[in-house]
C-alpha cells in the first residue's frame, strides 16, 4: 500500500519492471458509491480531527488499486489477442498475396495460350477456305473433264464401232470378189510403199513428223507416226531411242550443249564485263587534243548506242599525272576492258609504254585493239614510238589490230576513231552491221521480237546469272561439305515431300551454300532441271513477287518449247504457275530442283508464294532460304536445315586465308584475342568473320594493325563492323574532295532501287575522277560493302545497306536530297528523249517513295516509259504505279490514249509514224491483257492505218497488226472477221517472207485454233500440220529455240578458249564446239573441230582414255549424218572397244555406245546385228538402274520393235507387257510413254488379228494422248533423252529406284 502521494497522475508514462513495453497513465471514470460510514461522520459536530481521514481514504485508495490491477490484466489480455490476431492476419495476407502472384502468373500464360490458340483458329480458318477453294475448283474441272471425257469416249465408240463395220463389210465384198474370181490388188505386190503398213525408218519423213536436216528417229509422245491403209486403223511400232531431238548425237554432249547455252544471257556477250563497253584509251602526251575532242563529241554517241541495246558504255582513262600512283588500277581495268584504243604522235610516256606493252604485246588476243596514229607532214616516227610499234606488229600474228593512219586534225581524228569504235562495239553487241546479211538477220530478228507476247526482262535475267556467277566463283574456306551432303540427303527423301528450308542468321552463309549446291547440281546432275532465284534487297526489283514466278515461269515454258498461254495478269501469273509446274514434270524426263534465295525479303511472302504449301510433284523439289528471325510461322513446320555458328577452327582458317600472301602477320596474341572475341554469336557467323579478316589486311596509313584491331574487337556485330569499314575507307582517301564524293556516292546507290552505274555516277558526280572512282570500287568489294552486277553498283548485302544509313542518313529525310539528285537526272535524260531501260526502272519508282504523284503520273504518261516497263513483262509494275496516283484501269486507258493522240499530232516522216503505230499497237496489247478488250480495239485499229498509210499496205508490219486486231474479234466471237484478218495477215507474211518462215506458222496456227473453236477440225489439221513442219525447219535452222545467232555467238566464245595450249579442259571445248556447229547443221566445221578434239585427247590424255571414246562417237555420229555407214560402224566399233577395256562391264555409257551401233544396224537393214546389241544394252541397264527404272523399260521397248521388224510377234508381247507394267507403276498411268506402249501393242494386237483388243488399246492410247497439253508447235519434243537416260547416277535421286 502506500500513500496517496505514491498514485500515478495521468499523462506520465508507466514504466514495466518485468521487460514489458510502458504505457500512459489516463484517467479512468469510475462511478464510486460512498459507504453510509462516511456519511454519518460528515455531519458530526465539533472539530475536525486530521488523521481521523486517513483511514477512509486508505480504503477507498485501495479499492481504486485492485481495481486498476484488475483493468490492467484485462487490457494485456486483449492487448496480447489482438496482437496474436494482427500476427496471424499478417500470415493470411502473405499467403494470399502468394495466391495472388500464382493466380496472375496462371491468368497470364493461359492468355498466351488463348492467343496462340486464337492465331492457330485463324490459320485454320484461312486454311480451311483456301482449302474449299481448292476443293470446289477441283470439283468444277472434274466435272468439266468428266463431260468431256464422257463425250470423247461416246464419240471414239462411235468411231471404233464404224470402222469395225466398215472393215466387216469390207471383208465380205472382198470375199464375195474372190469367189466371183475377181482379181484383187495386194498392196504387199507393190513397188510403191505408199499403202505398206510397214515400220516407218529412221529418218524417214511422214506428214506429222519432217525430218530436219539431221535426219532424227521420231520421238516419243511428239513424232508418232500412224499411217491409215484401205485395211483401217494400221499403227507402225513406235521407235524411243532418240537423244533428244538429234539422234545421233551422245546425251553427255548434247545435255553440255545446251546447259551452256542456257547459262548464257541472251544478247550478252561474254566479252563484256559486266554488261559495260568498257573502252580502255591509252594516250600519249601530244595526243590529249584527239582524246579530248572524242571524249566530248563522240562519247555520248556511242553511251546512245549501247543503251538502245540495254547496255552501258564506259571510258577508262588515267591522267599521265596521276598514272604511276594507280598502277594496280591500271592493270585491274586493262583486264575488264572489252576494247582497248592506243592513240600515238611522237612522245610517250612510261604508264603509255606499261600500258601498251600489256594490252598490244602480253595479250594481244584478249580484246579488240585499234591504234590510231597521227603522222605530221611526212615526218619520220621518234625511236621508242616506232620501237613500240613494231612490237605491236610482232605479236599481231592474226592481224587483228585494227590501226586508223591520220594527218589532219585533231577534231578529224577523234571522228577516225569513232567511227572505227562503232564497227567494233556493234560486233560486240551482236548488231554486225558492217555487212548487209547482218542487217537483215539483225531486221529479222527484230521482226520476231516485236511479233511475239511478253516474255521476260533480260537485264534482270543477266542479273540473276551474274549473281550466281560471283557467288560461284568466290571461294571460300567454310566446311561447306557436310551442308552440301545434308541438302542432297534432304533432297533424296522419298516423295511427296515438302518444300526445305535453309535457315540460318543475317550473313551466315545460306546464298554461298546454294551457289555452290546449284553449280554442283549442274555439273553432275546435267539431266536435272534446275531454275534458281536470288532476292536482293526489300524494294528491289528481284523481290517482286509477281516477277519473280513470271521469270520462273518463263523458264519453265522454255524447257515446254512453248509460250503460249502465258498470262499477264498478275493473278493469273501467280494461279498459273503450279499448273505449268505440273505440266512440265509430267513431260520431263527428269527431276526439277526449284531454289529461292531469301525468300522472306519478297513482299508478303506468305500470300504471294501459296503454292508452296500444295503438295508437289514427285520430280519437283523447292529449296528455299530465309533467316531465322523473318520466317513465317507456317513454314517452320518443313524440313529445316539450319546453318551453325563458325567454329574457332573455322574462323582461324577464314583469318588465316586472307593474311596468307600478306607480308603483315597477326602475333599469337593477337590470334588469340580474336579467336575470343568470335565466340559470341554475333560475332561468328561468315560475313563477319569474312568482313573482320578483310578490314584487318587492308590497313595501312594511320590505321595500324594492333589499333585496328582494339577497334574491330569494340564491335559486337555485323552492321558496327561494317560503319567501321566505312570509316577506315574514307581515312584512306588523300583529300576531303575525294571523301565527300564516295560518302555522295554510297548515299545515291542507297537511295536508288537497283543500284547506279559507274557511267552514271561520273556524271552525277562531276568532281569525281575516274581512277578515284576505280580505286574506291575496289576497296569497298574488297571489303563486302559494294559489288558490280549486271553494270549496277549495289551494296553486297542488306546489313551493308542498312549501315550506310546508320552512318549517313539516320535523323530525318537525310536521303530526300539524293532521291531528288537520282529523279533530276532521270528527267534530263527524259526530256532529251532518251528514254532507255535504267530511266523506266529508276524514275516512277523514285517518284513514288518521294510521294510525288502528280510528277509520277506525268512520266507514266509518257508513252516510251510506258511501251518500255510493257515490253520487259513489267505490267504488274504499271498497275501499281497507276493505283499509287489513284487512277483505275478505265481512267489509265482513257488518259493513255489521249496521250497518244496529242503524241501523233507533233509525228512527222516516216520514222516517227512507224514509232508511233508500234505505240499505238502497243497500248491495244496492253488494255487487252488487262481485259478492256473494247478499249483496246481503237488503238489497234489505228495501229493499223498508220502502217498502212505511211509504210505500205504489203509490209510485214501491217500483218502483225492484223494478227493482233484478229486476236480481239476471236475473243468476241465474230469468227468470221476474224478468219479474213488471219488471211490477210498470212498473205502478206507469204508475200514479204516465203512460205517457210516463222511468221507464216504463226498465222497458219492462230488459224488453226479458229478452226478449232467453230469445229472444223479438218482444216484445223491441216493448218497445224504444216505449221509444224515449218517450224520444226525453222527450228532446225536455228539451233531449236535457242536461236542460231545464240548459237553462233556461243561457238565464237568457245573459239576463243581453244585458242591457248593443248589440254584436256581445251580438248573438250573443242568437242562441245563440234557439237555446237552440228546443232547448226555446218557439219563441216563440226568435223573439224570433233577430229582436232580426238587428236588432242590422244595426245594429252592417251589413245586408251574414255574421253577419246566420246569423241569417235560423235565424229561416228557425224559420218552417220552424212550417210558414210562404213566410216560411221568402224568408228563406233572403236569407241565401243574402248570403253569396254576402261570401263566395267555394266556402265551406262557402254550401253550408250550399244544403242548407237545398234541403231546404225538398224537404219541399214541389218537387224540381226541389232538385236544382240540391244538385248546386252538391256541387261547393262538392268544392272545399273533396276529392274523397275523407266530406262530399263524403254530397252524393252527398243528390243520388243527389232522383233516385230523380225516378225517374232510372241517374243516382243511379254517385253511391250512388262515395259508397261514398269512405265505405269513408275511414271503413272497418264504419262505419254504409257501411251507410245499401249499404241505398239494395238499395232501388235492388230497384226495378230485381234482387233476388238486392238481397238482397246488404241482407245486407252488416244485418251492419254489427247490429255497431253497441246503446245504452239504442236507437242514438242523435250530437249533430254526419251530412253529413260536423263536420270542421273552421280546426282540425288528423286525418283525412288529399286535396289539392284
Amino acid at each position: 500500500m502506500g500513500t496517496a502521494s505514491s498514485l500515478v497522475s495521468p499523462g506520465e508514462v508507466i514504466e514495466d519492471g518485468y521487460g514489458g513495453e510502458g504505457g500512459e497513465a489516463c484517467v479512468i471514470p469510475v462511478e464510486v458509491k460512498p459507504k453510509a460510514r462516511l456519511l454519518r461522520s460528515s455531519f458530526r459536530r465539533g472539530p475536525r480531527v486530521i488523521g481521523a481521514s486517513f483511514k477512509s481514504t486508505g480504503s477507498v485508495d485501495l479499492e481504486y488499486a485492485a481495481e486498476y490491477e484488475r483493468l490492467r490484466k484485462e487490457y494485456e489480455i486483449f492487448r496480447v489477442s489482438k496482437n496474436n490476431e494482427i500476427s496471424s492476419m499478417q500470415k493470411k495476407e502473405a499467403k494470399l498475396d502468394d495466391e495472388n502472384k500464382r493466380l496472375r502468373a496462371e491468368l497470364q500464360a493461359l492468355q498466351k495460350t488463348y492467343q496462340k490458340i486464337l492465331r492457330e483458329r485463324e490459320g485454320a480458318l484461312e486454311a480451311k477456305y483456301q482449302a474449299m477453294e481448292r476443293a470446289s475448283t477441283f470439283e468444277h474441272d472434274r466435272d468439266k473433264v468428266k463431260r468431256q471425257f464422257k463425250i470423247f469416249r461416246e464419240t471414239k465408240e462411235k468411231e471404233i464401232q464404224d470402222l469395225l463395220r466398215a472393215k466387216r463389210e469390207l471383208e465380205a465384198k472382198l470375199q464375195q470378189l474372190q469367189a466371183q474370181g475377181i482379181m484383187v490388188y495386194n498392196p504387199d505386190d507393190s513397188d510403191s510403199d505408199d499403202n505398206r503398213p510397214t515400220v516407218t525408218p529412221a529418218g524417214t519423213q511422214c506428214e506429222s513428223w519432217v525430218g530436219g536436216p539431221l535426219g532424227s528417229e521420231p520421238s516419243m509422245g511428239s513424232m508418232m507416226q500412224l499411217q491409215q491403209t484401205l485395211r483401217g486403223p494400221e499403227m507402225a511400232h513406235s521407235l524411243i531411242d532418240v537423244e533428244g531431238p538429234f539422234a545421233n548425237v551422245s546425251r553427255d554432249d548434247w545435255e553440255a550443249a545446251v546447259a551452256s547455252l542456257l547459262l548464257l544471257s541472251p544478247h550478252v556477250s561474254q566479252a563484256l564485263s559486266s554488261n559495260t563497253v568498257r573502252c580502255y584509251l591509252i594516250s600519249s602526251p601530244d595526243t590529249q587534243e584527239e582524246l579530248a575532242a572524242f571524249t566530248k563529241t563522240y562519247s555520248s554517241r556511242l553511251q546512245r548506242l549501247c543503251e538502245a541495246r540495254g547496255h552501258f558504255y564506259l571510258n577508262v582513262s588515267f591522267p599521265e599525272e596521276h598514272a604511276a600512283s594507280f598502277s594496280l588500277e591500271r592493270r585491274r581495268e586493262m583486264e575488264k576492258s572489252s576494247v582497248c584504243v592506243l592513240l600515238l604522235k611522237s612522245s610517250l610516256s612510261s604508264s603509255a609504254v606499261e600500258d601498251a606493252e600489256e594490252a598490244f604485246v602480253r595479250n594481244p588476243d584478249g580484246r579488240p585493239l585499234v591504234v590510231y596514229l597521227r603522222t605530221d607532214g611526212g615526218q619520220g616516227l621518234p625511236e621508242p614510238t616506232r620501237l613500240l610499234l613494231e612490237r605491236v606488229n610482232a605479236a599481231d600474228t592474226a592481224a587483228k589490230v585494227q590501226v586508223v593512219d591520220h594527218s589532219g586534225s585533231a577534231e578529224e581524228g577523234a571522228a577516225m576513231i569513232f567511227s572505227q569504235l562503232e564497227k567494233v562495239i556493234k560486233q560486240l553487241l551482236g548488231l554486225e552491221g558492217a555487212d548487209g546479211d547482218a542487217k537483215d538477220s539483225g531486221a529479222e530478228e527484230c521482226a520476231d521480237e516485236d511479233w511475239g507476247d511478253v516474255l521476260w526482262d533480260l537485264h534482270d535475267e543477266q542479273e540473276q546469272c551474274e549473281a550466281f556467277q560471283q557467288a560461284c566463283c568466290t571461294s571460300s574456306p567454310l566446311g561447306l561439305q557436310k551442308y552440301l551432303d545434308r541438302l542432297n540427303d534432304m533432297v533424296a527423301a522419298p516423295p511427296p515431300t515438302p518444300p526445305l528450308l535453309l535457315s540460318g542468321g543475317p550473313g551466315s552463309g545460306k546464298s554461298l551454300l546454294l551457289s555452290k549446291w546449284i553449280e554442283l547440281q549442274q555439273k553432275t546432275s546435267p539431266n536435272t532441271l534446275v531454275l534458281y532465284h536470288l532476292v536482293g534487297r526489300p524494294l528491289s526489283t528481284s523481290s517482286e513477287p509477281v516477277l519473280l514466278i513470271k521469270r520462273l515461269t518463263v523458264k519453265l515454258l522454255q524447257h515446254l518449247w512453248s509460250v503460249a498461254g502465258l498470262s499477264m495478269e498478275p493473278s493469273k501469273i501467280l494461279e498459273d504457275f503450279p499448273r505449268w509446274l505440273e505440266r512440265l514434270s509430267a513431260r520431263h524426263h527428269g527431276n526439277i530442283m526449284i531454289i529461292i534465295d531469301s525468300i522472306d525479303q519478297i513482299q508478303n511472302a506468305e500470300r504471294h508464294m501459296k503454292w508452296l504449301i500444295d503438295p508437289l510433284p514427285v520430280n519437283v523439289r523447292v529449296v528455299v532460304s530465309v533467316n531465322v528471325e523473318t520466317c513465317p510461322h507456317t513454314w517452320r513446320l518443313w524440313p529445316t536445315l539450319h546453318m551453325e555458328p563458325l567454329s574457332p577452327r573455322e574462323v582461324r582458317s577464314m583469318v588465316g586465308s586472307e593474311f596468307q600472301d600478306l607480308e603483315v602477320q597477326l602475333s599469337k596474341d593477337q590470334e588469340k584475342r580474336l579467336e575470343q572475341h568470335c565466340r559470341s554469336a554475333s560475332a561468328c557467323s561468315a560475313l563477319y568473320v569474312t568482313l573482320l579478316a578483310r578490314l584487318l589486311s587492308s590497313c595501312r596509313g594511320r590505321w595500324t594493325l594492333e589499333k585496328l584491331l582494339e577497334q574491330c574487337l569494340l564491335c559486337q556485330d555485323t552492321m558496327s563492323l561494317y560503319r567501321l569499314a566505312l570509316q577506315v575507307t574514307l581515312d584512306s582517301l588523300s583529300s576531303q574532295r575525294d571523301r565527300h564524293t564516295t560518302t555522295e556516292m554510297l548515299c545515291l546507290v542507297w537511295a536508288s532501287r537497283n543500284g547506279v552505274s559507274e557511267s552514271e555516277i561520273l556524271e552525277l558526280i562531276p568532281d569525281l575522277e575516274f581512277p578515284v572512282l576505280s580505286s574506291v570500287l575496289q576497296q569497298l568489294s574488297k571489303l563486302r560493302i559494294l559489288t558490280l552486277v549486271g553494270g549496277l553498283i549495289r551494296f553486297h548485302h542488306l546489313q551493308a545497306w542498312e549501315a550506310v544509313r546508320q552512318e549517313f542518313l539516320s535523323g530525318g529525310d537525310r536521303a530526300v536530297p539524293y532521291r531528288d539528285k537520282l529523279i533530276l537526272y532521270f528527267n534530263q535524260k527524259l526530256s532529251q528523249q532518251e528514254v532507255c531501260w535504267r530511266t523506266a526502272d529508276e524514275l516512277p519508282w523514285l517518284l513514288q517513295q518521294q510521294g510525288e504523284k502528280e510528277e509520277l503520273q506525268l512520266v507514266l504518261l509518257n508513252l516510251l516509259v510506258s511501251q518500255d516497263l510493257y515490253k520487259r513483262g513489267r505490267f504488274w509494275e504499271l498497275l501499281c504505279y497507276w493505283q499509287c496516283v489513284g487512277k483505275d484501269r478505265g481512267s489509265m486507258a482513257a488518259q493513255y490514249f489521249e496521250a497518244l493522240r496529242c503524241y501523233e499530232q507533233s509525228c512527222q516522216g516516216e520514222d516517227s509514224m512507224r514509232r508511233l503505230a508500234g505505240l499505238y499497237e502497243t497500248l491495244g496489247r496492253f488494255l487487252r491483257d488487262l481485259g478492256l478488250v473494247s478499249q483496246a480495239v481503237a488503238p489497234l485499229q489505228r495501229s493499223l492505218e498508220i502502217r498502212e498509210t505511211a509504210l505500205d499496205p504489203d509490209h510485214p508490219s501491217v500483218a502483225r497488226s492484223l494478227h493482233q486486231l484478229a486476236g480481239v474479234y476471236v475473243h468476241w466471237r465474230k469468227y468470221e472477221g476474224a478468219e479474213q484478218l488471219y488471211r490477210q495477215a498470212l498473205q502478206i507474211s507469204e508475200n514479204a517472207y516465203g512460205g517457210e518462215h516463222a511468221s507464216v506458222a504463226r498465222e497458219l496456227e492462230a488459224l488453226a485454233v479458229l478452226y478449232q473453236k467453230q469445229n472444223k477440225y479438218e482444216e484445223a489439221e491441216k493448218l497445224r500440220k504444216r505449221s509444224v513442219r515449218i517450224r520444226q525447219k525453222t527450228a532446225h535452222q536455228k539451233g531449236h529455240m535457242y536461236g542460231f545467232t545464240l548459237l553462233r555467238r556461243r561457238a565464237l566464245q568457245l573459239e576463243e578458249l581453244t585458242l591457248g595450249n593443248e589440254s584436256a579442259d581445251c580438248a573438250k571445248t573443242l568437242n562441245e564446239l563440234g557439237v555446237l556447229y552440228y546443232l547448226q547443221n555446218n557439219l563441216e566445221a563440226a568435223r573439224g573441230f570433233l577430229s582436232r578434239s580426238l587428236e588432242m585427247r590422244q595426245r594429252v590424255l592417251g589413245p586408251e582414255h574414255p574421253d577419246c571414246a566420246q569423241s569417235l562417237n560423235n565424229l561416228a555420229a557425224l559420218h552417220s549424218e552424212r550417210r558414210e555407214y562404213q566410216a560411221a560402224e568402224d568408228l563406233y566399233q572403236r569407241a565401243l572397244e574402248l570403253r569396254k577395256a576402261a570401263l566395267s562391264p555394266d556402265h551406262p555409257s557402254l550401253a550408250y555406245t550399244l544403242k548407237h551401233l545398234a541403231m546404225l544396224y538398224k537404219r541399214r537393214g541389218k537387224l540381226e546385228k541389232a538385236v544382240p546389241l540391244y538385248e546386252l544394252a538391256l541387261d547393262i541397264r538392268q544392272k545399273s538402274f533396276g529392274a523397275k527404272h523407266p530406262s530399263v523399260a524403254t530397252a524393252l521397248v527398243n528390243l520388243a520393235v527389232i522383233y516385230c521388224q523380225l516378225k517374232k510377234h510372241e517374243e516382243a508381247l511379254p517385253l511391250y507387257q512388262r515395259a508397261l507394267r514398269v512405265y505405269e507403276d513408275t511414271l503413272g498411268p497418264s504419262h505419254p510413254r504409257v501411251g507410245e506402249t499401249l499404241k505398239n501393242l494395238a499395232v501388235l494386237s492388230y497384226e495378230e488379228g485381234d482387233f476388238e483388243k486392238a481397238a482397246e488399246l488404241y482407245k486407252r492410247a488416244m485418251e492419254i494422248k489427247e490429255a497431253e497439253p497441246s503446245l504452239v508447235c504442236g507437242t514438242a519434243p523435250s530437249r533430254h533423252s526419251s530412253n529413260g537416260d536423263t536420270f542421273s547416277l552421280r546426282g540425288p535421286a528423286l525418283i525412288p529406284q529399286t535396289p539392284r
